[in-house]
C-alpha cells in the first residue's frame, strides 16, 4: 500500500473519527513522515491503530492519541514546549512543526539517540532538542508555554503544572491500568490552575513516577 494513501486513511479513519479536525494538526500529520520514526522491523505498521514497539521496551503512541494531544495543546507558534518522554521523536517533530521550540526529556540514552537520529535524518531544521534526563528531577524554576507527558502518572504530580508559564497548557494522562483519564491543565495565574478531563485512555506509566502504595493487611 502506497505510503501517502495509508497516511490519508490514518487521518480519515483514526484522527477525524476521533474528533481531530484542526487543519493545522492534520497538515502537520501529513507533512511529518511517521514511517521514518518507526523502527524498520515495524515500518509496515506505521499508520496502524496500535502502539509500535521501540527500544528499551517502550512504545509509540497511537496516531489518534498524537492527534488529540496536538489539537488540545493548540500551539500558536513561537512557544516553548517541554515534552516528557521523547520515544521515537515523532511527536517532538509534530510539536516543532506546529511552531513549538521543543525541549524533549528522555530517560534512556539509547532511546534518546534513536530519536535524535530520526529527527536529524527527517526534519533537521526543526527546533527540537533531545536531552537525557529524568523528568521527576525537573528544576523548580522551569517554565514553559506547553508541557506534554507521553506516559501516564499513576498519581498526579503538581511539579508539571508548576512548570507552566501563566497561560500555559499541560497535557497529562492520570491513573493506573485501564482506568486512566487524559487531562488538559491551564495555568491561569501564579497560584491558579484549571483542569479539564478530555477522554479515557490507557498508556504506560512514566518511569520513576510515584505509585500508590500496595494494599496489604
Amino acid at each position: 500500500m502506497p505510503m501517502d494513501f495509508a497516511r490519508e486513511q490514518m487521518i480519515e479513519q483514526q484522527l477525524r473519527a476521533w474528533d481531530v479536525h484542526d487543519d493545522a494538526v492534520l497538515d502537520t500529520v501529513r507533512a511529518i513522515p511517521r514511517e521514518r520514526f518507526v523502527p524498520e522491523a515495524w515500518r509496515e505498521l506505521a499508520f496502524a491503530d496500535c502502539e509500535i514497539a521501540l527500544p528499551r521496551g517502550k512504545r509509540m503512541l497511537r496516531p489518534m492519541i498524537v492527534g488529540r494531544i496536538l489539537q488540545q495543546v493548540a500551539l500558536r507558534g513561537g512557544e516553548e514546549v517541554l515534552e516528557v518522554g521523547t520515544g521515537s521523536g515523532y511527536l517532538s517533530a509534530c510539536l516543532a512543526r506546529l511552531g513549538g521550540r521543543v525541549r524533549s526529556l528522555e530517560l534512556h540514552p539509547e532511546l534518546a539517540e534513536f530519536a535524535r537520529t530520526n529527527l536529524n535524518a527527517t526534519v533537521p531544521t526543526l527546533p527540537c532538542e533531545v536531552v537525557v534526563a529524568d523528568a521527576m528531577h525537573l528544576a523548580d524554576d522551569s517554565r514553559y508555554d506547553v508541557v506534554v507527558l507521553t506516559a501516564s502518572l499513576p498519581i498526579y504530580q503538581t511539579r508539571f503544572e508548576r512548570a507552566l508559564k501563566t497561560g500555559g497548557r499541560l497535557f497529562v494522562v492520570v491513573g493506573r491500568g485501564t482506568l486512566q483519564e487524559a487531562n488538559l491543565v491551564r495555568r491561569l495565574g501564579d497560584d491558579e490552575w484549571e483542569r479539564s478531563e478530555l477522554f479515557e485512555t490507557s498508556i504506560e506509566a512514566l518511569e520513576h513516577a510515584p505509585r500508590p502504595e500496595a494494599f496489604g493487611f
